[in-house]
C-alpha cells in the first residue's frame, strides 16, 4: 500500500528537546522561588507522564506529598507551565535546539513527493511553533496538512486521541499513514490508532520497550535506508 501521509511526534522526534524542557522547568521553579530541581535521572522518570502540566502535578503528588497546595492549584500549575514555556521558547529563538539529523530533508522530500505531513504531539502550540519556525522558517505551517498539539483532545498519549484527531483532519485511514515517534507512550498512542509506527530513539528513550515498532532507528541521518525500510516512494 502506498503511504499517503507521515505523522510526526515533536519532542525527541523532530528535535532533541527533552533536556531543554528540563532546564526550562527548573528555571520556572527558581523564578517562582520553589526549591525544586529536576535532575536528569528524575526527569527521565517523569517523562513517563505526557504533558508538562500533568508532569508537574505528578511530581507534586508522587514526590512532595507534604507540599501545601495553593487554593487555585490548577492555576498555580498552569502559571508554572506558562513561565516554563517562556524559558523554553527563548532557548529555541537562540538556536539552541536544532532539528535532528535528516528531519529537514525528510520534510522537504516528502512534500515534493506529494506525501502529506502532519503533527501529533502533546506539547503546546507555542512550543511547536517556536521550534519549527526556527527549524523550517516562518512559513513552516505550509508543510503540514494537520497540526495536532496541546490540549485539543481530552486524553494525552498513550491514549490514541491525538492521532485519531489528526487522521480525521487528514481524511485518511490509519493504513494510509505511518507515524514517527521517539517514546513508548508515543508508540502505544499511534498503534492504538491503528497506525504503523517507526521509532527514532534519543538519550531519554533509548532503553524503552519498542518491540511493537515497525523498526527502530538511532536517528534519520541515513534517509536512503529509512526510505527503503519504510517503503516510502521518495
Amino acid at each position: 500500500m502506498t503511504i499517503k501521509a507521515i505523522i510526526f511526534d515533536v519532542d525527541g522526534t523532530l528535535a532533541d528537546t527533552e533536556d531543554a524542557h528540563r532546564i526550562a522547568f527548573n528555571k520556572a521553579f527558581a523564578e517562582n522561588r520553589l526549591p525544586w530541581n529536576w535532575d536528569v535521572a528524575l526527569y527521565d522518570r517523569l517523562l513517563k507522564v505526557t504533558g508538562g502540566k500533568e508532569r508537574i502535578k505528578h511530581y507534586v503528588e508522587s514526590c512532595l506529598p507534604d507540599f501545601p497546595r495553593p487554593v487555585d492549584y490548577d492555576g498555580f500549575v498552569k502559571h508554572l507551565h506558562v513561565v516554563k514555556t517562556g524559558h523554553y521558547t527563548a532557548m529555541l529563538r537562540d538556536g539552541l535546539i536544532p532539528l535532528r539529523p535528516g528531519i529537514r530533508q525528510l520534510i522537504g522530500d516528502a512534500h515534493k513527493a506529494g506525501i502529506k505531513l502532519a503533527i501529533a504531539t502533546t506539547t503546546s502550540p507555542e512550543n511547536v511553533a517556536a521550534l519549527l519556525e526556527v527549524g523550517l522558517g516562518k512559513d513552516w505551517e505550509k508543510h503540514f496538512d494537520a497540526i495536532g498539539c496541546g490540549d485539543i483532545v481530552p486524553q494525552k498519549k498513550p491514549a490514541p486521541d491525538i492521532y485519531n484527531w489528526v487522521l480525521n483532519q487528514l481524511k485518511l485511514a490509519p493504513q494510509d499513514c505511518i507515524a514517527l515517534e521517539d517514546s513508548n507512550n508515543g508508540l502505544r498512542s499511534a498503534l492504538a490508532a491503528g497506525i504503523k509506527t517507526y521509532v527514532t530513539t534519543n538519550p531519554y528513550t533509548h532503553r524503552q520497550d519498542f518491540a511493537d515498532a515497525a523498526a527502530v532507528f538511532d536517528d534519520l541521518g541515513d534517509l536512503a535506508n529509512f526510505y527503503k525500510v519504510t517503503g516510502l516512494r521518495i
